[in-house]
């Protein structure tokens, strides 16, 4: 797909679709304003409702976040991936240290260094302790640069399974924030994860851009938010390219 006002529309209301049809059912889908309308129905339902993780942050980095992050989301069950879904995926993000926190919380992921931590999703009150406790994570400063990088899902592939695959994912660091960039990168990874589209043993190049308003007729998965530079439009705020097999 190239990433027309179009294109952007119909990748948001396929997401809605796949989590929600009987909501998208009630909006038009295929026009901007029924799509707003649509994500005023999902932010006015009751914040407690359905299925959230939490993930605890002492420090960021990108690749080092990204890499635990699908290897968090591989290891969520059925049941809870399902729940999760139908819930877009919601995911809060905290700011504290793993560290002083494991003995008092269940964590279902730690990264290896302590960096971050995540609660596996589930009724909000499976981790209304956890949230009371620490305050959201802030991070308002642009993205900082940093160059290509590639990382590899853990857990090598297994018997059976298909073969590995790499992928591009791509951020938008135009006026995007930490804090936004995490929601966005998140949806576009844990999504995949669940769908199957990215599996162990796989490898993603994290690369970061402006704008990904050029024509990228490989991106399969894209995350298009408001663009609120620009009323009544949309923007591409991160993409996953189609699979290419490993050499």
């Amino acid at each position: 797909m190239t990433l027309t006002q179009q294109g952007l529309r119909e990748r948001a209301a396929a997401r809605i679709r796949a989590a929600r049809p009987g909501l998208a059912a009630r909006h038009d889908l295929d026009s901007y304003d029924g799509l707003m309308a649509a994500q005023h129905d999902i932010a006015a339902e009751d914040a407690d409702a359905g299925a959230l993780a939490a993930v605890v942050l002492r420090s960021f980095d990108l690749a080092q976040w990204a890499r635990e992050t699908c290897s968090f989301a591989l290891g969520v069950g059925p049941e809870r991936a399902a729940a999760w879904r139908a819930s877009f995926t919601r995911t809060v993000f905290l700011a504290g240290n793993p560290a002083h926190l494991r003995d008092r919380f269940t964590f279902a992921h730690l990264a290896p260094d302590l960096s971050a931590a995540w609660a596996a999703p589930g009724p909000a009150s499976e981790t209304a302790g956890l949230r009371r406790l620490l305050k959201l994570f802030d991070g308002p400063a642009a993205l900082p640069d940093r160059p290509d990088t590639v990382i590899e899902i853990p857990g090598g592939p297994s018997a059976g399974s298909r073969s590995g695959v790499c992928r591009e994912l791509y951020v938008a660091t135009a006026d995007c924030t930490v804090s936004e960039a995490l929601v966005h990168v998140n949806h576009v990874l844990v999504e995949a994860v669940l769908d199957g589209a990215i599996a162990p043993g796989d490898h993603l190049a994290l690369r970061q851009l402006p704008r990904l308003s050029w024509g990228q007729g490989r991106l399969a998965r894209v995350r298009a938010v408001t663009d609120h530079q620009l009323p009544g439009r949309l923007k591409a705020a991160a993409g996953l390219t189609e699979e290419a097999l490993l050499a």
